[in-house]
């Protein structure tokens, strides 16, 4: 996601929910839902190589920001994990401030704790977790250099 950034098309997310609460992020300054912390994060789609752009719940570990590919329970990763797996250079946007990241899935040594923290923040998590056969990601976003 290098110079072609600035001037690319950013395409939000298809799904209507998602949609509107990244319209609510940018009307609000990024506090769309008071008392949950949201995050703005453009991936670059991995066949169509366009910027798509997604909203999602995050909790603070240090300096690194914690995300994770819920799907809402669904049986397969969001397309955002998948663009991010296949180019782990993003743009996260918090509040106001935008910068590059750089993304990871979670070590399993790390999934424990970070998946606990993101429980605690939104505890609907858990049941998506019931939902699926699948084990939910857990992505570290951290300021690229």
């Amino acid at each position: 996601m290098e110079e072609t950034e600035e001037t690319a098309e950013v395409i939000d997310s298809p799904d209507a929910w998602v949609a509107g609460h990244i319209r609510r992020f940018l009307e609000t300054d990024g506090r769309p839902r008071p008392g949950i912390d949201d995050l703005l994060l453009t991936t670059r789609g991995r066949r169509s190589g366009r910027l798509r752009r997604t909203a999602l719940v995050y909790v603070r570990d240090g300096d690194r920001y914690v995300v994770t590919a819920s799907n809402r329970g669904a049986a397969g990763n969001p397309a955002w994990y998948l663009n991010l797996v296949a180019d782990p250079s993003a743009v996260v946007r918090v509040g106001t401030e935008e910068f590059a990241a750089t993304a990871r899935t979670a070590s399993a040594g790390e999934r424990e704790r970070l998946w606990g923290l993101m429980v605690e923040a939104m505890p609907s998590y858990r049941d998506y977790q019931g939902m699926t056969e699948r084990e939910i990601p857990v992505v570290i976003l951290e300021r690229a250099e």
